[in-house]
């Protein structure tokens, strides 16, 4: 297959639509917050735009000009007193100033408000779709393994596995929450790959649910070869965590503590990124993904149903909202260090200091984001 073909087929239709449409609301909804909060303290907003580029609509509207643009990648909103100032001279020359009214003139409370109101607002959809997710789906079970299929003919039908048995130990021990496989940390459940990578006799502890609702619990021991004649060898079972029904308030909870346990994950994930970037290292790597890679996944989920979909907007809202965080200027969250910084200084950082800032901070969010969509495209060569 040639490389246009390759990233063709992983830019489906389907994909691309669903792509644009999940990053289009939560980055509406992003800048929504920023709005809301600068209006709400008395800062005139200028413009909202949903999507970049050429204008194509636009009205004005309680004093803020609303705008359709034509590339529908995300959007922006323009704060005033967030810019800097045009200052015309006597003889029509034009140089710029810090600004000294709307953005600029909040205090430090109020400018962190505005701009840490965009990442919450991520944030808080994430754990929103967590929540509906969770409360109409089920809960997945770290420690438990639900048979989903089993092959006709195979060695698991043989053995006697029928389709919704749960295993809940694996050769005389408890699943735990989470395992070591590869060097990775990973949920109980997934280490039936591991075990059945592993030759030697091995006991399933099986659940199944009884005609009367009882649930029995019952041995199945079988030796296993992984690999004969060079050949890898197939249980013949597909398997999941198994799900466990949840109220909206489990839900909640469990949102909240998904969410927390994700922040070290999503941190190491960007620091490794951060890594490869400084150190020109186009290797690939599962843990964070480009447009066109991100583009594949939404469209295998579309084809999956809509809660695949939930989930995978859950994670661009959990990823959007931390990217956004990390202190680099030209972001959120450098943005609130230079706010922090002026705070510790007592006094704003000058104009000339604060453009230099943006700059470099820009010019390396361009580089980052460049690096990663070589990388993405590099696979398929």
């Amino acid at each position: 297959m040639s490389f246009i073909q390759s990233i063709s087929a992983a830019l489906t239709p389907l994909g691309l639509i669903w792509t644009l449409l999940i990053i289009s609301i939560a980055t509406f909804l992003h800048e929504l917050a920023h709005y809301a909060l600068a209006r709400w303290q008395g800062v005139r907003v200028n413009s909202f735009s949903i999507g970049m580029g050429p204008i194509i609509f636009k009205r004005l509207w309680r004093g803020t000009e609303w705008r359709f643009s034509l590339l529908p990648i995300g959007g922006y909103v323009e704060i005033d007193g967030m810019a800097p100032e045009e200052v015309r001279g006597n003889e029509g020359e034009v140089s710029y100033r810090q600004a000294s009214k709307g953005f600029a003139a909040l205090p430090a409370w109020g400018k962190i408000a505005v701009l840490f109101a965009g990442p919450l607002m991520n944030l808080l959809l994430a754990i929103g779709l967590m929540t509906l997710s969770f409360s109409s789906q089920g809960i997945p079970a770290p420690d438990r393994a639900r048979i989903e299929s089993v092959k006709p003919g195979s060695r698991a039908q043989t053995l006697g596995f029928q389709t919704g048995d749960v295993v809940s130990a694996i050769d005389g021990q408890d699943i735990p929450d989470t395992v070591q496989v590869d060097g990775k940390t990973v949920t109980g459940w997934e280490n039936l790959r591991n075990v059945l990578g592993t030759p030697g006799p091995h006991t399933f502890t099986v659940e199944r649910a009884g005609p009367s609702g009882t649930v029995q619990a019952r041995d199945v021991t079988f030796d296993w070869t992984p690999t004969l004649n060079g050949q890898r060898q197939l249980l013949g079972i597909g398997y999941g965590p198994d799900i466990v029904p949840a109220g909206v308030g489990t839900a909640f909870q469990t949102s909240l503590t998904t969410t927390a346990q994700a922040v070290p994950q999503v941190l190491k994930a960007f620091g490794n990124l951060f890594g490869r970037f400084l150190t020109l290292n186009f290797s690939q790597d599962e843990n964070v993904t480009g447009p066109i890679g991100t583009t594949e996944i939404v469209g295998r989920a579309a084809t999956v149903g809509p809660w695949a979909l939930v989930q995978i907007a859950t994670l661009l809202n959990l990823s959007l909202a931390f990217f956004n965080l990390i202190p680099i200027p030209g972001l959120d969250g450098g943005r609130i260090l230079l706010v922090l910084v002026g705070v510790v200084r007592r006094r704003p950082l000058s104009f000339s200091q604060e453009q230099a800032i943006n700059v470099a901070g820009f010019a390396f969010v361009i580089l980052l984001m460049t690096f990663v969509v070589v990388r993405d495209v590099s696979r398929f060569f």
